[in-house]
């Protein structure tokens, strides 16, 4: 595997900041020592570093030569709340909150390839490295993006990658569209008639509708949505009555819905609202539906994809060019980046088995630092593939 010589000598630097950043994760819009340490090696790189988008946001800035070409490249830096169980030197230090996801990683890769490029700046134009925060449910992509990203830093194309548990480190895979799916999130409330559990006839069971909602909006998927065009809605919370002798007066359902294509989110959510208010309706009850736009699909561009491959191919061989894998229901918030400008998203293998295959949201998960240089070593093709400097 031809990772680049220079990326491999510093591997171990990768390996230690990774693993700094991992022992201190930060959740989202709160990553100020990740967003210090980040900018701290981008100038010691020699980068010009612009901070404050998204409150916590960095973006690196790296020119060589004189064409006006520019690429983006964007790694995000948040972690979960949640609990971390591995027993490991570098484990949180933090109660409640983990690097679960493999940001750090991430985080980590690009500033490998920051370094390598501000050494040698084998291209010709300007690099943007984007390190996002928030990713993880408050959409730090968007809030970038809307604030002006794209107007500060005018990239031609933007990349996006992440680290995928069950692909073999030195396998990257890729493909054009939909990549990863939209997420959404409902909450509907119902308003009945509190009554005695002995006397139901006197009041209007908000459970007894919650529950026939549920049903009903399993036929969106199964019965309304074309059978070519994947969906899920996911009922996750059904909250209602404090006591087992009286029926509630109210009643809550929430949850997630997950699509590849608008024409199906907008389906869902004419659906959804018109099965609730109709079995809400036939109950005497009274239904509020709060439907919430979160994160659109990623969809990666043809062309791009096409670029991204060749890259990956350079780095790990065609035959570890994974084109293979479906789209899957995750969701992810550079979609908001891609809907901005072209680009591809992709997944890097981060390995099988017991170190590399726990899956990415689980307390035991860590990023395998054997990948590091393998995704500093794509960028920096990317970027000298991209920015040809000859």
């Amino acid at each position: 595997m031809p990772i680049i010589n220079r990326v491999a000598d510093f591997h171990d630097d990768l390996t230690e900041w990774r693993r700094e950043i991992h022992a201190h994760p930060e959740t989202a819009f709160e990553e100020v020592r990740t967003a210090a340490l980040v900018a701290e090696k981008l100038e010691s790189f020699g980068i010009e570093v612009h901070t404050g988008l998204a409150k916590t946001g960095v973006v690196g800035v790296l020119r060589s030569g004189s064409s006006d070409r520019t690429i983006g490249l964007r790694a995000d830096m948040d972690a979960l709340h949640l609990q971390e169980l591995n027993e490991f030197a570098h484990r949180s230090r933090h109660d409640g909150k983990m690097h679960a996801c493999g940001h750090d990683g991430h985080t980590i890769m690009l500033l490998g390839a920051a370094r390598y490029l501000a050494e040698t700046k084998n291209f010709d134009g300007t690099v943007f490295f984007i390190f996002q925060p928030a990713e993880e449910n408050e959409a730090g992509g968007k809030v970038m993006v809307d604030e002006g990203l794209f107007e500060q830093f005018p990239c031609t194309a933007v990349y996006g990658m992440h680290n995928m548990p069950g692909i073999p480190v030195g396998q990257i895979a890729m493909m054009p569209g939909p990549m990863m799916a939209s997420s959404d999130m409902f909450q509907i409330r119902i308003d009945g008639v509190g009554a005695h559990g002995a006397f139901p006839h006197e009041g209007v069971d908000p459970v007894l509708v919650g529950s026939e909602i549920v049903m009903a909006m399993q036929r969106v998927v199964s019965r309304s949505t074309d059978p070519m065009k994947q969906a899920v809605i996911s009922v996750t919370q059904f909250n209602a009555g404090h006591t087992t002798n009286v029926i509630p007066q109210t009643a809550e359902l929430a949850g997630t819905t997950r699509a590849f294509l608008p024409d199906v989110q907008d389906l869902i959510e004419t659906e959804m609202r018109r099965i609730a208010e109709g079995v809400a309706a036939a109950h005497n009850a009274r239904v509020e539906v709060i439907y919430d736009r979160r994160y659109p699909p990623t969809v990666n561009t043809a062309e791009e994809t096409e670029r991204a491959a060749a890259a990956a191919a350079v780095v790990v061989g065609e035959g570890n060019v994974r084109r293979d894998l479906q789209p899957i229901m995750g969701a992810e918030d550079f979609a908001w980046m891609l809907q901005a400008k072209p680009g591809c998203y992709v997944w890097i293998g981060n390995g099988e088995g017991e170190h590399g295959g726990c899956m990415v949201h689980n307390p035991n998960y860590d990023f395998n630092d054997e990948i590091l240089p393998i995704g500093a070593s794509y960028w920096s093709k990317l970027v000298e593939q991209e920015l040809n400097a000859s």
